[in-house]
């Protein structure tokens, strides 16, 4: 087989074959050239008259390697014609994954070296996720799921520098031992279900213990605040939590935010998700705090944000969310007075607006002074 793009990254493709590679030498494919795909983080093949496409030639796999191989790349929408590529060797028969017609655009030239710096861990933690299925989930299955594998490998990305350990112990990850895996569920989210075993702060080490962890992602969520007209603006949306906790009333009123897309920063998750929600541009951002949402049993990782912008003509109430997405988001732009009064009643049920609006009230009085 011939490989011209991501699959030339020998621990990807280790990765996905699940041993060691057999036999890999260059090889060239004439008459075409490897591109970016448009908005994509992989690479795509396209005839181009004089084009010389670089990648390597692997002999000798199995069935079920080339099984591995096909499951992998279906999930990108690739399909496996023959080709002639040339060795030092001279010319070869080899297979080689071609992108079905219209599935992507081109974009600019290809470079391994580029693509393995910005996108080579990250897709090795995406791709670890998608070979966790191979042999339960067909390949289209995969498909409407890997931006989210990727957020989520995103997101271990992000979370690699830890927050400050001055109040906590020096204790870290080489102190817990995942000893086992136990069947969870994979899906848009994940659970894991894992036993392990961890330091004691006696210095002692603890039992195995057998825990499930909710795999989600990280988030950016912004606050809106005009400091001119010191107005807020909240957001309603039918939120599924409270359906299933049995609450008569799941509409909630929360902060703007979204999910942090695979190697998004999230000060321009927050920004994107602004326009998307409420048709806001923010002016500036202003960090407030991040951290876990529910550090006992989830992953997911709130990156939190003022954004000061202008809430001048907006009515109290408006529209907002974008169709593909099934979002049916109510904008309530009102003075910060009546949101904390929200605070005080209830209403607001939500701790992160809780929390960011409190925020928000220790440096109000600088932000309308101009401080």
């Amino acid at each position: 087989m011939f490989f011209y793009g991501t699959l030339r990254h020998l621990p990807l493709l280790e990765l996905v074959l699940g041993h060691p590679v057999p036999q890999v030498r260059a090889a060239v494919l004439d008459g075409y050239a490897v591109h970016s795909a448009k908005d994509q983080p992989f690479p795509m093949i396209a005839a181009c008259e004089g084009g010389k496409a670089q990648g390597v030639l692997v002999r000798d796999l199995s069935a079920e390697d080339v099984a591995r191989l096909n499951f992998y790349e279906g999930g990108f929408a690739f399909d496996l014609i023959s080709v002639q590529v040339q060795t030092d060797d001279g010319t070869a028969l080899a297979q080689v994954y071609l992108p079905r017609p219209g599935q992507w655009e081109l974009g600019p030239l290809w470079s391994l070296e580029s693509w393995a710096a910005q996108w080579g861990e990250m897709t090795l933690i995406a791709a670890q996720e998608v070979m966790e299925r191979f042999g339960t989930q067909d390949a289209s299955q995969i498909v409407p799921l890997l931006p989210f594998f990727r957020a989520r490998a995103w997101a271990r990305q992000l979370a690699a520098q830890p927050a400050p350990q001055t109040l906590r112990n020096p204790m870290t990850m080489d102190d817990v031992a995942i000893v086992g895996d136990r069947p969870g569920y994979d899906g848009f989210f994940r659970i894991k279900a894992f036993d392990l075993t961890h330091r004691r702060f006696d210095g002692s080490q603890s039992a195995v213990i057998g825990r499930e962890a909710f795999v989600a992602f990280d988030a950016a969520l912004v606050l809106p605040y005009d400091p001119v007209l010191d107005k807020v603006l909240l957001i309603e949306q039918l939120r599924y939590g409270p359906i299933q906790r049995g609450d008569p009333a799941p509409w909630v009123l929360e902060p703007i935010a979204g999910l942090v897309d695979a190697g998004e920063a999230p000060e321009d998750c927050a920004r994107r998700e602004a326009v998307e929600e409420a048709g806001l541009q923010m002016r500036q951002l202003l960090p407030i705090s991040k951290g876990y949402s529910s550090p006992g049993y989830s992953t997911e990782f709130f990156h939190c944000f003022l954004g000061l912008c202008d809430l001048s003509g907006r009515s109290e109430t408006g529209q907002g969310g974008l169709a593909t997405e099934h979002e049916d988001i109510r904008n309530h732009a009102i003075p910060f007075d009546h949101a904390m009064a929200l605070i005080d009643s209830g209403e607001v049920n939500a701790v992160p607006l809780a929390m960011m609006l409190l925020w928000l009230a220790t440096k109000r009085e600088g932000l309308r002074s101009g401080g």
